[in-house]
């Protein structure tokens, strides 16, 4: 199933496979995550055999396993569950919303924010752990850098630090509007969650509008709704909501903002790629 042209060092996921790795192994190894082992042997495993089915039933040409193995890795660093079947059923719904849900040949919503989302909607067994990365400077430094590297690679870094600036700005106006003291923004934006939302879900080429102007709308928009479900609605999980509430509106603003649509590197012999 797997050979060297996988391994295509101009494809930016290629990147981000091998640092969710990393973050994976160094949440588990070294902050300890509350994850069972057999999801993180399972949901790879799933998330492959599911890409490939999709492949087929829609009869494309090229099979990528890539962007299954960042949504698996994505599930494993956010989502908890303490049953396997809910586990399993999340990266179904994951990958398979690739290819049922599209506009424009674009796959709408973010697959793992999808995902989190729907199951988050249809079970109380399933919940995402943001508290879990703390709010060590060490941690906020390590996505940081890490992170940039992948949404550089991907020509996405404006979406990004869009989004970074405009959430952060947002928190400290608001501890100022309060009169609460800066050290409260400065902890909420050294959260490891926050900063893995920031550089591998709301950059997602695929997802996020073609023209630069169009992302910058658009990412200070997921800030602006994440910032009223938190603090007006004080609902968990804001960020989550948002990018799902926005992800809509991305056809909207590529037929104001005309734009290429991203497409990732594939192989010479692969001129065709589905995600």
């Amino acid at each position: 199933m797997f050979s060297g042209r996988y391994i295509n060092l101009s494809d930016p996921r290629t990147y981000q496979v091998s640092i969710l790795a990393c973050l994976l192994a160094y949440g588990v190894l070294v902050l300890r995550f509350d994850v069972h082992t057999r999801y993180i042997l399972y949901l790879p495993v799933m998330a492959i055999l599911v890409q490939w089915l999709c492949t087929r039933l829609w009869q494309l040409p090229h099979f990528d396993p890539k962007s299954a193995l960042i949504s698996s890795l994505s599930l494993c660093l956010l989502m908890r569950t303490d049953r396997l079947d809910l586990a399993l059923i999340a990266i179904t719904v994951t990958i398979a919303s690739k290819f049922i849900i599209r506009i424009q040949n674009k796959h709408v919503f973010n697959p793992t924010n999808f995902g989190l989302a729907v199951m988050m909607l249809l079970s109380d067994e399933v919940w995402v752990s943001p508290g879990q990365w703390g709010s060590l400077a060490f941690s906020a430094f390590l996505f940081a850098g890490l992170g940039g590297l992948v949404v550089y690679r991907a020509a996405r870094s404006d979406v990004t630090y869009a989004f970074l600036l405009a959430y952060t700005a947002m928190l400290f106006l608001r501890a100022l509007w309060l009169g609460d003291p800066l050290s409260i923004p400065l902890h909420q934006i050294q959260n490891g969650a926050f900063l893995l939302f920031g550089f591998f879900m709301i950059s997602d080429p695929r997802t996020t509008p073609n023209h630069r102007v169009g992302r910058i709308l658009y990412a200070i928009g997921v800030a602006l709704v994440a910032g009223w479900i938190q603090f007006s609605l004080f609902k968990p999980n804001a960020l989550i909501w948002a990018l799902i509430c926005c992800a809509p509106l991305v056809p909207v603003i590529d037929r104001i903002f005309t734009g290429t649509a991203y497409r990732w590197p594939v192989s010479l012999s692969s001129q065709r790629s589905h995600s």
